[in-house]
C-alpha cells in the first residue's frame, strides 16, 4: 500500500521540477542571454563548482542586471542550469 502511495508523490514532485526549470528557462533566456551565452556554463575553468556557489552566482547576477526576482525565480533558474548544465548531485 505504501509503495501505491510513493509513486503519486514522486511524479508529482518531478512535474514540479520540470515546470520550475521550465520557468527557470524562460527567465534566463529572457535576462541572462542579455549578458553572455551558455558557454560560461560548460568552460573549462568554470566559476561554478557546486550548487551552492550556482546559488549565489544567480543572485549576483540577478543584481547586476536589475532584474526583481522573487526566491522562488532565483531558485527557478538554478534549478534550470543545474539540471541542462551544471547536474551538481542534491
Amino acid at each position: 500500500m505504501k509503495q501505491l502511495i510513493i509513486i503519486p508523490v514522486l511524479l508529482a514532485l518531478s512535474a514540479t521540477t520540470n515546470a520550475e526549470a521550465a520557468k527557470g528557462r524562460q527567465l534566463h533566456e529572457k535576462n541572462c542571454m542579455k549578458c553572455h551565452g551558455t558557454e560560461v556554463y560548460t568552460r573549462e575553468k568554470r566559476m561554478v563548482n557546486n550548487r551552492d556557489a550556482l546559488v549565489k552566482q544567480v543572485k549576483r547576477c540577478q543584481l547586476n542586471l536589475g532584474v526583481q526576482w522573487f526566491n522562488e525565480d532565483v531558485d527557478a533558474v538554478v534549478q534550470y542550469l543545474d539540471q541542462t548544465f551544471y547536474k551538481f548531485d542534491k
